[in-house]
């Protein structure tokens, strides 16, 4: 994978912070709790996380430099004294009971082994800790996934993409609890969810592509290049998936909800 755009992706990831905002409210914080952020990405999430636990901590971890260095300038701990960024790989998890909360939103499906994750975070987490995970599930993200294939693998630009795969990983729901169960985490409830990603327009669908696309394949190709890419990727979507009535392009997603404890 190439580098994250933190910049870029703070302001194309709406979607993202609209999904993690409805699981926010299914933690039911008391204040005081010491909360780990699993790839906080640019730290909008992680700060809004941060507001709710006066009384206690987060700490927000991603291995993207770019998007480090982005949270830790738009949350100075000046202005947010209970919120901390640090630089960590998802499956170098190295604490030690130092956890009440453990969540992550919108980025596991990056990682394709989880059985590392899942115990590091076991680990860290204190006891009868609980985690709350959201990422990509199994059929997420197919409509746009299949146009993107038929774009990549065309004559015009299948000469960038030799011996090239996508690193997203998509489990389903009866998969993840067989991962829980093997790494010692008790299930509360694992749910594949259908939703939508809603974007206004043409040219934030091409911010989508071109954050969440770019660390992935955009990369491959010549920079000179890469925005014919995402227009191209993007106007062949279009063509089959026409933006509806009020301007709103809709891309069919299925989310991925884990909530799990420490026994």
């Amino acid at each position: 994978m190439c580098a994250w755009n933190a910049a870029d992706y703070n302001q194309n990831s709406a979607n993202q912070q609209r999904w993690a905002r409805e699981l926010i409210a299914k933690l039911d914080l008391k204040g005081n709790e010491r909360i780990l952020d699993i790839g906080c990405g640019d730290g909008k999430v992680t700060a809004e996380i941060a507001s709710y636990v006066p009384n206690g901590s987060v700490l927000g971890i991603d291995n993207s430099e770019s998007m480090i260095n982005f949270a830790q300038s738009q949350f100075p701990a000046s202005n947010f004294p209970n919120l901390t960024f640090q630089q960590k790989d998802a499956l170098q998890l190295n604490f030690d009971n130092e956890f009440d909360v453990i969540v992550s939103f919108a980025c596991l499906h990056w990682v394709s082994d989880h059985l590392p994750v899942l115990a590091g975070i076991k680990n860290s987490l204190k006891s009868s800790g609980r985690i709350l995970l959201q990422m990509g599930g199994k059929g997420n993200a197919l409509t746009i996934g299949r146009v993107t294939e038929k774009v990549i693998y065309s004559d015009k630009w299948s000469k960038y993409f030799d011996n090239f795969s996508f690193k997203t990983r998509f489990f389903s729901d009866d998969e993840y609890k067989d991962l829980l169960k093997s790494t010692g985490l008790k299930a509360q409830r694992v749910e594949l969810i259908p939703t939508e990603m809603i974007h206004q327009g043409k040219e934030k669908v091409q911010g989508w592509i071109r954050t969440v696309g770019s660390p992935n394949y955009v990369c491959r190709v010549p920079e000179d290049l890469q925005s014919e890419l995402i227009t191209e990727i993007v106007d062949t979507y279009l063509e089959s998936y026409p933006l509806d009535n009020q301007g709103f392009a809709r891309v069919p997603m299925i989310r991925l909800e884990v909530a799990a404890t420490k026994v």
